[in-house]
């Protein structure tokens, strides 16, 4: 009954944390709910090894909960598109010459957003600087 109780303030918490505004950024949000996640995950361990099968079930369930909350933003608002990006900065940006063609502009582009992707160290507004140039020049075609 107790991890019942427990689980429920958990949820709660995380509810009124959601539901506040941005209190936690990003990063410390998916310690938060990671955290939790590993300890919703060795409780239900622990409760199973006992026999206490429904409180491990709901352990259970309440550690995928959390493990998918770790991919929830929290609340750190994506970069919103700028003005149209004019036809020289795109290839620039890109590095290709003004008779390049289809492929590779697309070669290009993919040399660069390997760099530049956010789950690879870059940035949201650099990752969508290169995927705004390489639609402007593949618009052009």
């Amino acid at each position: 009954m107790i991890y019942f109780l427990g689980g429920v303030l958990v949820l709660m918490i995380l509810e009124w944390l959601r539901q506040a505004g941005p209190r936690l950024k990003r990063r410390e949000w998916r310690l938060v709910s990671g955290g939790m996640a590993l300890a919703a995950f060795a409780g239900s361990a622990f409760e199973g090894i006992r026999g206490g099968w429904s409180p491990a079930v709901i352990l259970f369930l309440l550690g995928l909960w959390l493990s998918s909350m770790t991919r929830v933003s929290g609340g750190e608002p994506r970069p919103k598109a700028g003005p149209a990006m004019a036809e020289s900065q795109a290839r620039h940006l890109l590095g290709v010459g003004p008779d390049a063609g289809r492929q590779e502009i697309l070669e290009a582009y993919a040399r660069l957003i390997k760099l530049a992707h956010p789950d690879k160290g870059g940035t949201d507004g650099l990752a969508a600087q290169i995927n705004a140039a390489r639609d402007r020049l593949l618009r052009e075609l």
